[in-house]
């Protein structure tokens, strides 16, 4: 195989590294072939940090790691999978992966491959992309060697995703590839080669054959890059996105009726969560912008001489989330109810900012939101895709005004995350009752009252006002 030696300066570090020249030595020592392959080289041209190395070796790849760990001494940690031929060994923050070369077969039915052992030019012709089928050699015969028999470097230097082989065997043997490819897409700032894409339309059907696992994972990853759409945009201009997350791809599209039109959501929606990844690395505060107009079709009305209305869509969609957390395999746990909490509330700073802001309402606010509301602010401000330079600014003053009146009431009423200054058991006592509907209607006044700024956040107060509404109850 052909092969140009990488260019020392620029590989410096990377071959100078203790770990590769360590690498480099046991595999001289067991007389075996050895290549870094696979993302780390690919992330080395691509000046990205990478701490996890792929290491595939001519003969077993177990044999190297343990011989690896045991030089490295107590501080690595090695683990073995011998049905699956590889290891693995963790060293301070390096993580290295080491499997024989081989080559893999496919059943139509299942993605998960016949492995045989094969040569180097096997274990390449089987990686997804060219620009991951890039390996270096780190015996003595090939140290330092670049093989690059798919022009993986061209493809680097021209932000091109092409696969190795035909990418319509190529996707249908692995499907989860068509989402990896659009991940990479995302991440990377790539183009999918044209043959390539439309091999993803022709076999996205092959996506069912995926665990949903599988596919969130790659989601999710799609979801942290710096500019989400451009993955969401792939997964729907080759249906993909239909099959899985088909409640996001509702929002697509516009109506006019009687020459009132409405936005398309969808694109809205892209809008809403890249403005979030600018401002957020939380993935699941992008799930919430992601999600915070999912009711919009639901909830779709038409009302002469108005227009098209999305009423309660906050309260749907909220009531959405768990259903689409489970379908795609999401956490249901407080991060699925976090969302969740976002979704609901995502209009009450908008409403704030249209109209006046009260001490009264940012209470409220500030009451249900609790711990979430800085995140909610962010949604909201995310939220703000108008075109009117005016009306941006209209808004983001009065945003601003809002956390102003947040941080002033959290100073002087404590009401994140409230709780009443007298519980419900307390009431009981108080006023000698038992279990019943007078015990909510006390907590609810007492609650409300205090919202209202008409009683203060403390017992003394708190105490004053229940005596004198359960005097005016038991009139």
């Amino acid at each position: 195989m052909n092969g140009n030696y990488i260019n020392f300066t620029a590989m410096y570090t990377f071959l100078n590294g203790p770990i590769f020249k360590l690498i480099h030595t046991c595999a001289d020592e067991l007389n075996v072939d050895a290549y870094a392959i696979g993302g780390y080289v690919r992330d080395i041209f691509l000046e990205r940090p990478s701490k996890d190395i792929d290491v595939v070796t001519i003969g077993k790849g177990i044999d190297l790691a343990e011989k690896i760990a045991a030089k490295l001494g107590p501080d690595a940690h090695l683990s073995t999978f011998k049905n699956f031929g590889t290891a693995q060994v963790k060293f301070n923050d390096i993580e290295i992966e080491f499997v024989g070369a081989r080559r893999e077969s496919y059943n139509r039915e299942s993605r998960k491959p016949v492995v045989e052992d094969g040569s180097l030019q096997d274990d390449q012709n089987r990686r997804d992309f060219t620009i991951n089928a890039l390996a270096i050699g780190l015996s003595k015969n090939n140290y330092g060697k670049l093989l690059d028999p798919f022009n993986g470097m061209q493809d680097l230097e021209n932000k091109i995703l092409r696969t190795p082989l035909d990418p319509d065997v190529t996707y249908s043997d692995d499907p989860l590839r068509m989402m990896r490819a659009i991940r990479f897409a995302s991440q990377l700032g790539f183009s999918i080669e044209e043959n390539s894409l439309n091999a993803i339309t022709k076999n996205k059907e092959r996506i069912r054959i995926v665990s949903m696992e599988r596919i969130s994972d790659e989601l999710n990853k799609i979801i942290l890059s710096d500019v989400p759409s451009v993955g969401f945009k792939l997964m729907f201009d080759t249906g993909l996105l239909h099959i899985i997350f088909p409640e996001m791809v509702k929002l697509q599209g516009t109506e006019t009726i009687k020459g009132l039109s409405h936005k398309d959501n969808f694109y809205h929606t892209l809008e809403v969560l890249d403005n979030t990844s600018r401002k957020t690395n939380d993935l699941w505060l992008r799930w919430a912008a992601i999600l915070h107009d999912i009711a919009k079709p639901a909830t779709k009305r038409f009302e002469e001489s108005h227009g098209f209305t999305f009423h309660g869509h906050e309260d749907k969609g909220a009531r959405m989330v768990p259903k689409i957390f489970a379908n795609l395999k999401l956490p249901l746990n407080e991060k699925m109810k976090y969302v969740q909490k976002l979704v609901a509330l995502h209009l009450r700073p908008i409403v704030l900012a249209k109209t006046e802001v009260t001490d009264s309402a940012v209470r409220r606010l500030l009451f249900e939101a609790g711990d979430d509301i800085d995140d909610l602010m962010i949604l909201c401000e995310s939220d703000i895709t108008t075109k009117n330079p005016n009306k941006v600014k209209r808004y983001m003053h009065n945003f601003e005004i809002v956390r102003t009146k947040l941080v002033e009431l959290e100073e002087k009423d404590k009401l994140r995350n409230w709780q009443p200054p007298i519980a419900g058991d307390e009431i009981m006592k108080l006023y000698h009752l038992t279990p019943g509907r007078e015990i909510g209607v006390l907590k609810n006044a007492l609650k409300d009252a205090i919202l209202d700024g008409e009683v203060e956040n403390n017992y003394e107060s708190a105490k004053k006002f229940l005596d004198e509404k359960f005097n005016t109850i038991n009139k």
